[in-house]
């Protein structure tokens, strides 16, 4: 029999960040909520509060600040989480100014004690505990100054109640404060403003006996509070892609005789990079991709970063997302991270238990990206592609190349090499006039044709039709003409 003591984890009620600590937060922790000053802290302390406090599970919530708690309850109250009935019912909120200006830390520390005492509470909060830092450094020596945060987390840690102190921090700090020692939890909250974006982030620093998500996490604040996107992280050992097809199953691209260009059509789970120059067709294969895909039964999800749905529906694609068939997803809003598009995007797959995917496009989605994360978007599409391909869907990428004629790039991030399967689109004059070719590059591990055809749009949609063998040097960059 294990002897073991059970901890109990509490829901946070933040959504993404049960995720990120292991679980949830463990009961009777002490934990510090830290970051730079408008990053969320106060927002995210209250949002767990209000989510765990119930007449049975009473929470105290004491603020240091010099102005009333009316006042940030005022701005508090915006939030849809905030619920008027739990104040004074099951939330006390404390304020603490007056012992702090007289500058008696120790009373400060007796009225905290004295307060958890009468109340009983199973939540304590002290917000913010900073500005009692700030105040103690005009009047009292170092040495007393890390007494009193000392002491303080080491009252809240002997409290029968999952305890939270809130402050602002400074990274050098966090090597010479007591108080990260004491803390079983550290959460620490961070905006940076890089050119014109804002972004917010959250690190879980520490987590005593759960395995907490590393590395930083983005986060965004609306009407409904904080809500977390946890990192994609792919897993040393985990296969993605080629490597989780099994090479029978194979996914048809509606698009007659490209099934047998791609070997017997795109193997289930592969990611398709389908490159070419603006007109060039590429939205109308992937509606055939989705297309195909609902006939067979297998709903799809587009996720538009470069046109708005209503530029990005043609009449055929109207018509599935009206079925319920296909899913949008508008990315077009500037300042995205990664973290928050795949979400949105295995949401909706797993809400539609899709199994096909198109982004249109590539290119689109790094103009979308907020500039810290575009500065690294091989990494980020990457991350992307792998969590996607292991789920077991097959994607279609789009990427708008510019048709230089004289020379052939797939790609101009260098996303080439993260696609298991790429066809190339094109023109190429003839007689005097533009025609468009197409041609299949690379499907890993499967056999494939090295024609490059010329193909259609018509009303039928996309028509392929013969090799381009007879017209040499059309597409090494020499002048053509008409044969004959």
């Amino acid at each position: 029999m294990s002897n073991r003591v059970k901890i109990r984890c509490l829901p946070s009620g933040v959504p993404g960040l049960d995720n990120l600590l292991g679980g949830g937060l463990p009961e009777f922790s002490f934990n510090l909520i830290a970051g730079t000053p408008g990053s969320g802290k106060t927002t995210l302390a209250h949002q767990i509060m209000f989510s765990l406090a119930n007449p049975q599970y009473r929470a105290l919530f004491f603020t240091v600040l010099g102005e009333p708690a009316l006042k940030m309850l005022r701005y508090q109250q915006q939030f849809t989480f905030f619920d008027q009935n739990k104040v004074n019912e099951s939330i006390r909120f404390v304020n603490l100014s007056a012992e702090l200006l007289e500058g008696d830390f120790d009373r400060v520390l007796a009225r905290i004690a004295d307060e958890v005492k009468a109340y009983a509470p199973s939540l304590v909060f002290v917000d913010s505990f900073r500005s009692v830092v700030q105040s103690a450094r005009r009047e009292e020596s170092m040495s007393d100054l890390q007494r009193f945060v000392q002491q303080l987390g080491m009252q809240m840690t002997s409290w029968q109640a999952t305890t939270f102190l809130i402050g602002e921090y400074l990274a050098p700090e966090t090597e010479s404060s007591p108080v990260f020692t004491v803390a079983d939890g550290i959460l620490w909250l961070s905006q940076n403003l890089h050119r014109n974006s804002m972004v917010r982030k959250m690190q879980v620093v520490k987590m005593r006996g759960q395995a907490q998500s590393p590395g930083l996490h983005t986060f965004r604040m609306s009407d409904a509070g904080l809500r977390i996107f946890p990192r994609a992280i792919v897993q040393p050992g985990a296969v993605t892609g080629s490597e989780t097809s099994t090479g029978d199953a194979r996914v048809s691209m509606g698009i007659p005789g490209l099934d047998e260009m791609l070997g017997g059509g795109l193997p289930a789970g592969y990611s398709l990079l389908l490159v070419g120059p603006s007109g060039s067709g590429k939205t109308i294969m992937a509606t055939e991709f989705l297309a195909e895909g609902v006939r067979r039964g297998e709903p799809g999800v587009i996720a538009a970063f470069e046109k708005s749905p209503s530029q990005l529906l043609n009449n055929k694609l109207s018509d599935l997302v009206k079925a319920g068939k296909v899913g949008v997803i508008n990315t077009r809003s500037l300042d995205l991270s990664i973290d928050e598009t795949l979400h949105d995007l295995i949401e909706m797959i797993k809400r539609m238990q899709a199994k096909r995917v198109v982004i249109d496009s590539v290119s689109g989605f790094e103009l979308a990206l907020a500039p810290e994360f575009s500065e690294d978007f091989r990494g980020s599409l990457y991350r992307m592609v792998a969590e996607l391909t292991a789920m077991g869907v097959t994607i279609l990428m789009i990427s708008e190349m510019e048709d230089r004629y004289t020379d052939l790039r797939f790609s101009p991030f260098g996303s080439a090499i993260l696609a298991d399967a790429i066809i190339v689109q094109r023109y190429v004059e003839i007689a005097g006039q533009f025609k468009r070719a197409f041609s299949v590059v690379k499907v890993r591990g499967s056999e494939h044709s090295k024609d490059i055809r010329l193909f259609d749009i018509t009303n039928k949609g996309i028509v392929i039709g013969e090799a381009m063998s007879e017209y040499a040097g059309i597409l090494s960059g020499r002048p053509t003409l008409s044969p004959g």
